[in-house]
């Protein structure tokens, strides 16, 4: 027997070799403008694939490329059939990715064999809740080789996920792995459900059930392994109820992280919360999870309510919910947990509050008065709304707003147009109504009017600002005879002018409020007693802290009055007075002292949370500012320009001097000068920079070295008329 030479044993092997060696044979990736030499019938698969998500559809995930089928072309009421031309089978399988409904034989995906169906798949969908994501689907087509057969994706469905999305057809000698959903049964018997978190997860939706409804749906980026944090979720509204907890997908290897979801009456890490390095010490944030804009500020009774957008589960922004603390003081705040959670309407987005004194809405049950929550039901944002448009609706307390009840006739305000959004609701006193304040998208804002806050209709529009509304009245200088009103978006800006319940005419404006770089989407609250005659004002902080379980903040309360100055009435910002309630100790006081060389002034001063307030005369300085903590807050003498990490405002001296209130936390300083005419809130991590403070003042020749302590070294050619610094105590303790 002759030797087989090596290039002969190769090619016989290879002969030999199982099939599972072969290629994929790709029959469409839909990467193409149009369909190709596909066959399309109907509306619903549109001229060509789609790049993704279509209008008004949720965001559309898991396919390859750029482009898929998705029959959502005209909503879920658009039908048709897309048909490929005939090819052989010559694989063992056929896989392709599949999402949308779970209608078989209306919407669905069909392998015709001689004209008839030999093989059929739907999307996972089939009830409220629900992902668009696409996922890995296998027919066993091994009994059909070398038969010729023809793709067909078929939408004949109409309303709720009446639709499919495919992608990626291939013929191949391997099965991929099929995903399905998973679940849990809990006796619910502890205050939470505990979930771990890794921050760039792959994302997965959850469904708590009870009585076979869903009552929780979230997003969360579960933890593969060791998780960075730690979530839960509240189930005290349930306890003693069975519960079905469900991940969409489910993938052994991948979502380790369900199957350590426990129960406990505490989370982990809850004896370090408000402890850990970047947690502000003294403004507002959450427990756990993202915070955006402050909703429905309202005053009631001795208490002051912060609601505030609300990712519960995660790191960044989604699932928007309502979350809500109180306090006596706006300083000390207490976290009552999420009040207003996403239901079929949508997900909540922002809103306001108000106190129904005269129970114009008849909600009142007992002796208290009710808190009305008004806010956008985003609908389309939400698996369980994602046919709904943007509508508003609103939810009530009979209980000091411990416990929230729907109105089961929502929304009470439908669609108007766009992204309308934002509810901003006052009490007209003049005209003995309810007024809304409600962005209608492309920079405009409607007013809408009611007796009931149930019933409302849209007055009027004004061409203004983005999103985010608010509206109220101020007097000028103090006086009660002369007010003005004011009317703002997101940014910030504001108008001056006149309002009679139904129409706002601008009468200066827009103008300029606050120059940092954190502030946006603020609100004030409604129902501050007469007596107390305050217009106070929160905003969302946009600070990210990086590594920690929360993310955002809210900023310090500030007291808007109006002023008239040299440019015409302005609004002022100061931090209220219930500051004073964080000093820990004065650092130092200081009143007419003149720069003398030798002055000790700073010797020993050190401190992480600090308030300065100077009023500081500029004599023949040039330039005059503090160092805080490694930061230079600088006033530029000739330009008349106050400036801190490249944010800049126009600062004009007052009789010679210039007044600076700032206040110092962890991950921001908030500036204010001359009283409140210029507004500088500036995120900044401080966590690791020095605790040491300096003030300087330069000036031609007579720059000096005035004094050195320990820790900080002051350099000034003026003299303070009055300077305080206080160290401050941490809000949490």
């Amino acid at each position: 027997m002759k030797q087989l030479c090596l290039t002969c044993l190769i090619i016989m092997f290879a002969c030999l070799a199982p099939t599972t060696a072969q290629e994929d044979i790709l029959i469409a990736d839909f990467e193409g403008k149009d369909y190709g030499n596909w066959k399309v019938t109907g509306e619903a698969f549109g001229p060509g694939p789609a790049r993704g998500t279509l209008p008004s559809q949720m965001d559309v995930t898991g396919f390859e490329g750029k482009s898929l089928v998705n029959s959502y072309y005209k909503g879920d009421d658009a039908t048709g059939t897309l048909t490929c031309p005939r090819f052989e089978i010559k694989r063992k399988y056929i896989n392709f990715l599949i999402g949308g409904g779970k209608n078989p034989g209306r919407a669905c995906i069909n392998l015709l064999v001689e004209g008839k169906v030999a093989r059929t798949a739907t999307g996972p969908n089939d009830r409220p809740g629900g992902s668009e994501e696409l996922a890995w689907h296998s027919w066993d087509v091994s009994e059909l080789l070398e038969q010729n057969a023809q793709i067909q994706i078929v939408d004949n469905s109409t309303g709720g996920w009446g639709h499919i999305n495919v992608d990626h057809i291939i013929q191949s000698n391997r099965k991929v792995e099929v995903l399905t959903d998973k679940t849990r049964e809990f006796l619910l018997q502890n205050k939470y459900l505990n979930f771990p978190v890794k921050n760039g997860a792959k994302k997965r939706l959850i469904h708590l059930i009870v009585d076979d409804k869903i009552v929780r749906e979230f997003e969360i980026e579960l933890a593969p392994g060791e998780p960075d944090f730690w979530v839960f979720l509240d189930v005290r509204d349930f306890t003693g109820e069975k519960a079905i907890l469900r991940i969409d997908k489910y993938e052994p290897a991948r979502t380790k992280g369900f199957d350590s979801v426990y129960q406990a009456d505490t989370y982990i890490g809850e004896e370090t919360v408000y402890r850990e390095k970047l947690r502000p010490q003294f403004h507002f944030t959450s427990k756990r999870g993202w915070n955006n804009d402050s909703n429905g500020m309202v005053y009631y009774d001795g208490e002051y309510h912060l609601f505030y957008q609300h990712n519960p589960y995660g790191w960044s922004w989604g699932n928007m919910t309502w979350g809500h603390a109180v306090s006596e003081d706006m300083i000390h705040w207490r976290e009552l947990g999420d009040a207003i959670h996403p239901d079929r309407l949508g997900t909540i987005f922002s809103g306001s509050a108000v106190v129904d004194v005269n129970n114009t809405a008849g909600f009142q049950t007992g002796d208290e008065k009710v808190l009305v929550c008004v806010y956008t039901s985003a609908g389309g944002t939400n698996p369980m709304s994602k046919d709904q448009p943007f509508t508003q609706s609103i939810a009530y307390s009979n209980n000091r707003g411990r416990t929230w009840k729907k109105y089961e006739h929502n929304p009470v305000v439908g669609h108007i147009n766009g992204g309308n959004r934002d509810p901003k609701v006052i009490w007209h006193t003049p005209t003995a109504q309810w007024v809304m304040a409600l962005y209608l998208d492309d920079n405009t804002m409607g007013f809408l009017t009611s007796k009931d806050l149930k019933s409302w209709k849209l007055q009027s529009r004004i061409k203004c600002f983005h999103e985010c509304p608010e509206i109220f009245s101020l007097p000028v200088d103090g006086d009660l005879k002369n007010e003005k009103w004011i009317l703002y978006g997101g940014s910030g800006e504001y108008l001056i002018g006149n309002f009679d319940g139904r129409q706002f005419v601008s009468e200066a404006g827009p103008i300029p409020f606050q120059h940092g770089n954190c502030f946006y989407a603020s609100q004030t609250f409604s129902n501050i007693p007469v007596e107390d005659g305050r217009r106070i004002q929160i905003a969302w902080g946009r600070v990210a802290t990086p590594g920690m379980p929360f993310n955002q903040m809210m900023l310090f309360p500030v007291t808007l009055t109006l002023h008239t100055t040299e440019e015409g009435i302005r609004m002022f910002a100061k931090p209220v007075r219930e500051v004073n309630k964080l000093h820990k100790r004065r650092l130092c006081q200081w009143k007419y002292i003149p720069f003398k060389h030798g002055n000790d002034l700073l010797s020993d001063m050190s401190a992480e949370l600090i308030h300065i307030y100077g009023d500081l005369e500029l004599q023949e300085a040039t330039e005059i500012g503090l160092i805080i903590r490694d930061i230079p807050v600088v006033y530029d003498v000739e330009k008349q320009e106050l400036s801190c990490l490249g944010n800049k405002a126009t600062l004009k001296p007052v009789n010679g001097r210039i007044q600076l209130e700032l206040l110092v936390d962890r991950t921001s300083i908030e500036i204010f000068g001359n009283d409140g005419r210029v507004y500088m809130p500036v995120g900044v991590i401080l966590a690791d920079n020095s605790q040491t403070l300096k003030i300087f003042a330069k000036g031609g020749n007579h720059d000096k070295i005035l004094a050195k302590g320990g820790n900080a070294e002051f350099t000034f050619n003026a003299r303070t008329l009055f300077f305080e610094v206080f160290e401050l105590n941490s809000a949490w303790k």
